[in-house]
């Protein structure tokens, strides 16, 4: 089975459908991208846009889910940016712009830190599994926690 998506006039991703890989395969055997699309604007119509997406992120950088954005130049989906505060890297992964915590766990045994985002101060924030009322925010200068 082959998963292709279908583009708003943005590139944004707005639904997937799976194809059968008899639809898809050549008189060879191989998967083209081509029949697919053809199969698809043949049932929805020529004003779409389709692109196949891999299951097993194999091709165009990783499966791509509704508002994921397909750069054509690049032949990729990306994810939708997370925060406004965030950028993309050179791998376009979306990074936030201070470094997740080095720390992520607590206590003996370890215990895991329930770690989050704060878009309003631009920081991670995290809470403790037994104690969720004690928060803490990442102190890059010290790379520690901080209760709040």
């Amino acid at each position: 089975m082959a998963t292709f998506t279908k583009l708003d006039e943005n590139n944004i991703v707005i639904a997937a459908l799976v194809v059968n890989d008899d639809v898809i395969q050549d008189e060879n055997g191989d998967e083209q991208e081509s029949l697919g699309i053809a199969f698809l604007k043949n049932l929805y119509g020529n004003d779409t846009i389709w692109k196949q997406t891999s299951t097993t992120n194999s091709f165009r950088k990783q499966y791509a889910g509704i508002g994921f954005f397909y750069d054509s130049t690049k032949d990729k989906f990306i994810k939708p940016q997370p925060y406004s505060s965030w950028s993309l890297d050179e791998n376009d992964d979306w990074r936030s712009p201070v470094t997740y915590p080095t720390i992520t766990e607590y206590g003996d045994p370890a215990k895991g830190y329930f770690v989050n985002w704060n878009e309003d101060n631009l920081r991670w924030q995290a809470r403790d599994q037994e104690e969720p009322v004690n928060n803490y925010y990442w102190k890059t200068d010290t790379s520690s926690w901080e209760q709040i």
